[in-house]
């Protein structure tokens, strides 16, 4: 064997093999893992121009897949729209006064937009008044952080064309309030995307390259080798082969296309394009429609209704709402499937859940395949029923674990503390043989993967909510989920998730031993270094 490019030395390797075993060092040639084994039996590979990383003892972890999450958007965002998350607005007056300053600098025709709003740490919802008065004239709009709700002003209502005796879109809703039913400024849903459109319609592929690239960043800082696009339109498919054309790559990227925005599927099928188009470095994994929504915004699709103080303008009793017509949706689920594109359906609450399972039971009858791997995202509310029928169909519980610890005070509020007990239930998952990767839905949540680690291991949130510790896992089963698992659900498995020779050579140096430390310490979790391809990707 020719000398290795690089040795990884004086490591505890957790390699997510099928035995879990671990390794005190690695060998990497051409950006594979060819052995390993002990720190003296990888020395002696050594060549003359073989690079040594000293671990000094740490723990070393495949690199983390997110199998869903929204770089594009993210990536946008953080050039543009201007960050209202709790730990930057903690009460309404703050959020008001970053509106005021954020819109006064704005060039003339610039809407003001504003993402992460999460109300329940941050004061409640301001009034349609005490947004135009921010805005100053200007154009507002403030996605909360869900993404699937949002604030807007009076005058983004009228520059959407907007009046005030306007009907609620399909599938969506404006908010009013009071005997006269004057808008609230709330608006949910496809309500929600008439807003969402009119900001994101000047974005381009540049716009949505250059974001990549402190999109990257953040995601090798927190040991995120491979993330996969979910709801991805054509504008950023093309931003991401402008990308691999340039070779701006550093971190591992899966499309996942929408059904979102119509003739895109339709186009995949009629061009012949399959799951596993592309190459290790970007490549589509399937195509994806969003017909359930959000627990936290009480607009998820639950049998039995929302507990807690409803918002104004909220319908009482509340059993959230769905997106599509259930026949729709069977028939464009079916028609992806059999062109031999994976399918993923999201699914929330129970109902919506069941909601998605009618859609890709109908396409598996349709077009019968053992091995189809079909997603249910974010599936948050397992109940037994739910579960039994995931078990059936060998669906794939695409676990938004994310939301845990974010969102997870909003769930119980909402939900009620009983309802914990069947809220991603990954002890009950991994007992049933169900899959359940776990994924951050960046930027609805944070990047880093390791609080969300830290809460299905100690099913606390950081602000302490009780999200029932029956459902513990162990560290090194939460792990599997971020990686072992989040490869296996994008047909990956021979490439990525585990580290084994002839994988690729994505790793990260942690901090902390997370399989050994007190599963709470797994929160602060710092990346030493992250390494793609066997090269140096970022450094703390």
């Amino acid at each position: 064997m020719p000398a290795p490019d690089l040795l990884l030395l004086n490591g505890r390797v957790a390699t997510m093999d099928a035995a879990e075993s671990e390794a005190e060092a690695l060998a990497v040639f051409r950006g594979r893992v060819v052995a390993l084994g002990t720190t003296a039996e990888m020395r002696a590979l050594k060549g003359p121009g073989t690079r040594v990383l000293d671990a000094e003892g740490r723990r070393v972890v495949p690199g983390i897949v997110d199998s869903h999450a929204h770089p594009d958007a993210y990536a946008v965002r953080l050039r543009t729209w201007t960050l209202v998350s709790p730990d930057r607005v903690r009460s309404r007056e703050e959020l008001l006064r970053a509106v005021r300053g954020r819109c006064a600098a704005l060039p003339p025709g610039r809407w003001g937009a504003f993402y992460r709003l999460n109300e329940r740490a941050s004061g409640g919802y301001p009034t349609l008044a005490e947004l135009d008065a921010a805005g100053g004239g200007r154009p507002v709009f403030v996605l909360r952080t869900d993404g699937h709700l949002g604030l807007a002003n009076s005058a983004a209502f009228a520059a959407c064309g907007v009046g005030p005796d306007a009907a609620d879109p399909p599938f969506g809703r404006f908010d009013r309030a009071g005997a006269a039913g004057a808008f609230t400024g709330l608006v949910r849903e496809t309500a929600a995307h008439i807003f969402l459109n009119a900001v994101h319609a000047a974005d381009t592929e540049g716009d949505i390259a250059e974001g990549m690239e402190q999109v990257q960043d953040e995601c090798l800082a927190h040991g995120v080798t491979s993330v996969a696009n979910s709801l991805c339109p054509s504008v950023a498919i093309r931003a991401f082969q402008r990308m691999r054309r340039e070779g701006r790559w550093r971190m591992r990227m899966g499309v996942i296309a929408s059904g979102r925005e119509e003739g895109l599927v339709p186009h995949l099928i009629g061009a012949g394009v399959q799951s596993g188009f592309g190459d290790e470095w970007l490549r589509l994994v399937g195509v994806e429609w969003c017909p359930d929504c959000s627990t936290s915004g009480r607009t998820a699709a639950y049998w039995e209704p929302y507990r807690g103080t409803p918002v104004p303008g909220e319908p009482v009793p509340n059993t959230g709402m769905l997106l599509y017509e259930r026949d729709d949706l069977a028939e464009r689920a079916t028609a992806a499937h059999k062109a031999g594109l994976q399918v993923m359906i999201e699914g929330v609450g129970d109902r919506g859940i069941d909601f998605a399972l009618d859609a890709m039971e109908a396409a598996l009858a349709a077009h019968p395949v053992a091995d189809h791997r079909m997603r249910v995202e974010h599936c948050c509310h397992v109940t037994p029923p739910v579960l039994a029928r995931l078990k059936r169909g060998g669906f794939v519980d695409s676990s938004a674990t994310g939301f845990m610890d974010e969102l997870g005070e909003a769930y119980a509020a909402n939900r009620g503390q009983d309802a914990m007990r069947h809220m991603w239930p990954h002890r009950s998952l991994i007992a049933a043989g169900v899959p359940a990767p776990g994924h951050s839905d960046f930027a609805v949540c944070r990047v880093n993967p390791f609080t969300a680690m830290a809460c299905m291991a100690t099913r606390r949130t950081a602000g302490g909510a009780d999200l029932d510790a029956s459902e513990a896992v162990t560290p090194a089963q939460a792990l599997r989920a971020y990686t072992r698992l989040g490869a296996w659900a994008q047909r990956e498995e021979e490439e990525k998730g585990s580290l084994e020779p002839g994988k690729l050579a994505d790793f990260a140096v942690l901090d902390t031993d997370i399989l050994r430390a007190d599963p709470e310490a797994i929160r602060g979790t710092r990346v030493l270094a992250t390494y793609v391809d066997g090269v140096e990707r970022h450094r703390a």
